[in-house]
């Protein structure tokens, strides 16, 4: 039984959030708490296994309090972020401080907003309980020193990833390895509309490289990342001797739009060979098929390791059904894309 614990200043959403936690069969509220202070007693006394915590609150606020909560007392904690502007950012924050997701609170008729997304709080709670949570004794570093060029890269060369839970600070520590001239690179991270656009920003201000999202018929460049926009499939397609991007609104796949599948599944058709493939930390399976039609296709393919991932979930469903070889460290990664992109052809891989 997965014991939870809610913090949140609203009564309302207290008990909204009880009461939608208590419908799996393999969880319970084990306290609710309307401040951190009175938080942080409860969690001394019932040690919960996951968190989900209120990103406003008086006295207190929750990204203080979490920041306290992993320098001090490691734990997986779930954000309850509002649907604006700056929720997003606070919300992004609050995952780099080492948050492992977050659902988002409607503004308007919370109990309502928030029984849509049940089956998805329950599969985050789930995979909160099933992470692994580091120590934080300082703020994390946006960069680190990116491996150089290895040799030219072709403008033929194209990148995908595709990530989940525990994603974003994945996604900002694989570009941080990479240099300023890397092969385009297309990214779709399970994410709602408004928060991809904060974390491309966010991003963008952070790195050498240029992000932003991606948007339909934008041409792909090198040195530049386009993120998938949440609530839509971003597609790679050719056009001509150009890649571009192709943003569709068609159903979900594995439950998620964007899906992993659907990007990897078509840079498979356009790019080919040509392509380098990488699955980051997340739960589920969204992905593996994908990447093993790119590997079919002579793509190079990575998924990330279990000790670096948040999550393993869907890195190791690619490696079982044999679309990467093995765990990659997140550390190694950059290294490994550099080389891969810097070879005259990759080898195809059956």
């Amino acid at each position: 039984m997965i014991r939870v614990m809610v913090v949140d200043d609203s009564s309302l959403v207290r008990k909204v959030l009880t009461d939608l936690i208590e419908q799996a069969g393999d969880m319970e509220v084990v306290a609710t708490a309307p401040d951190p202070h009175a938080a942080r007693e409860l969690i001394k006394k019932l040690n919960p296994d996951v968190l989900t915590l209120d990103v406003e609150m008086p006295k207190m606020d929750g990204i203080d309090f979490l920041e306290k909560i992993m320098r001090l007392r490691p734990m997986p904690v779930v954000m309850v972020s509002s649907l604006t502007h700056e929720g997003n950012e606070t919300t992004l924050r609050a995952l780099e401080l080492g948050a492992v997701d977050f659902i988002t609170k409607p503004q308007i008729d919370v109990a309502e907003g928030l029984a849509e997304y049940v089956d998805d709080l329950h599969e985050k709670l789930r995979a909160a309980n099933a992470s692994t949570v580091s120590r934080r004794t300082k703020a994390p570093k946006a960069k680190v020193r990116p491996v150089s060029n290895a040799g030219r890269p072709s403008s033929e060369k194209i990148i995908v990833v595709g990530s989940s839970t525990g994603g974003t600070e994945a996604i900002r520590n694989l570009l941080s390895q990479l240099p300023k001239q890397s092969p385009g690179i297309l990214i779709t991270q399970h994410m709602p509309g408004g928060f991809t656009r904060s974390f491309a920003e966010r991003l963008n201000r952070e790195l050498d490289l240029t992000v932003a999202e991606g948007s339909e018929g934008q041409r792909v460049r090198p040195g530049c990342v386009y993120i998938a926009p949440g609530g839509y499939h971003m597609v790679l397609k050719r056009s001509g001797s150009d890649y571009v991007i192709g943003i569709e609104d068609s159903p979900p796949v594995n439950r998620h739009r964007p899906s992993v599948d659907v990007l990897f599944e078509s840079a498979a058709k356009a790019a080919g060979k040509n392509a380098i493939a990488v699955i980051l930390t997340g739960m589920g399976q969204d992905g593996a098929a994908g990447m093993l039609s790119l590997r079919h296709s002579g793509a190079y393919t990575l998924a990330q390791d279990e000790k670096s991932s948040v999550v393993f979930g869907m890195p190791k469903e690619a490696i079982e059904r044999g679309a990467a070889d093995h765990g990659t460290p997140l550390s190694k990664m950059g290294e490994a894309i550099v080389r891969a992109a810097s070879e005259q052809g990759l080898a195809t891989r059956l």
